[in-house]
């Protein structure tokens, strides 16, 4: 066979599949050929299947590259976080120690503050007794200057009588020794005042130019009669009950109430002064007359 007609014949083999065929036939290798054309084409998709594996391949690569970078320089920032971390480590037991040696300090300092503490509660607790005794002994010099000055009254009262110096000064005086007795029963001492009434034509009294000389207190509408005395005796007693039917009459209102305040009151005139209904406010009844 000539060189030409051969290259036609493996040309024919190539490029004719029915030739091929024909001549696998011929010499008995038909099937053989049809299997190996399957084998290849599931050998070209298995390799082109590779091919995109190897494509995805390549960026899972690419990417694992990236995160292998990023992952460098995680770890490269780690290193610094690290070693930043061991300084403030370092920092910090140097802190402690400090800490430590300042708790110690303030430990001893916390003991002496302790007894500190402890004295000054007694001193707060012996100071309260102090000003306890204090307190009470400023009372008793208050109830102390109060008997005094009551006493100082009392004695002023009794030697403005004794001397026949009677007037204003000491019935304020004796108002001033019973104030707070008075004020319990609604009577202020600063209130009172003093009533005057000269009976000109005797129409009052049924004495001509005989004065009434009283002291009263009207309060939320009631009329208080009010006589002071260093000494109350019977006479006086019916005096005030005189002086009290004038002023009803001078007014012309009733009179709600009548007082007699007295140092001393005579034991007759006291008798005398509760039948007529009259408030008796004194310090001593005189069982005789003085």
């Amino acid at each position: 066979m000539s060189l030409k007609l051969k290259e036609e014949f493996l040309k024919l083999l190539e490029e004719d599949k029915d030739f091929r065929l024909t001549v696998a036939g011929i010499i008995g290798y038909r099937d053989i050929l049809e299997r190996f054309e399957e084998y290849d084409k599931k050998f070209n998709e298995v390799i082109n299947e590779l091919r995109e594996h190897r494509k995805i391949l390549n960026e899972h690569t690419k990417r694992f590259e990236e995160h292998d970078k990023k992952f460098n320089e995680i770890i490269i920032e780690l290193k610094e976080h690290r070693k930043i971390l061991e300084e403030h480590t370092r920092i910090l037991e140097e802190h402690t120690k400090t800490l430590g040696e300042h708790t110690r300090i303030l430990g001893e300092h916390t003991k002496i503050l302790g007894e500190h503490t402890r004295i000054l509660r007694n001193h707060t607790k012996r100071l309260e007794e102090h000003d306890k005794k204090f307190n009470e002994i400023i009372n008793e010099m208050r109830d102390l200057k109060k008997d005094v000055e009551l006493l100082s009254d009392k004695v002023e009262v009794t030697i403005g009588s004794m001397g026949k110096k009677w007037g204003i000064g000491l019935e304020r005086t004796v108002l001033k020794i019973f104030k707070e007795t008075l004020e319990t029963k609604g009577i202020e001492p600063g209130k009172v005042e003093k009533f005057k009434f000269k009976d000109e034509n005797g129409s009052i009294t049924g004495i001509k130019g005989k004065i009434i000389d009283v002291d009263v207190l009207i309060k939320d509408e009631k009329l208080y009669v009010i006589e002071v005395k260093s000494t109350a005796e019977i006479d006086h007693i019916e005096h005030l009950i005189e002086k009290t039917n004038a002023i009803k009459k001078i007014l012309k209102r009733p009179v709600d109430k009548i007082f007699l305040i007295a140092i001393n009151v005579d034991k007759e005139a006291y008798d005398r002064a509760k039948e007529a209904n009259i408030e008796v406010i004194y310090s001593n009844i005189l069982e005789q007359n003085i």
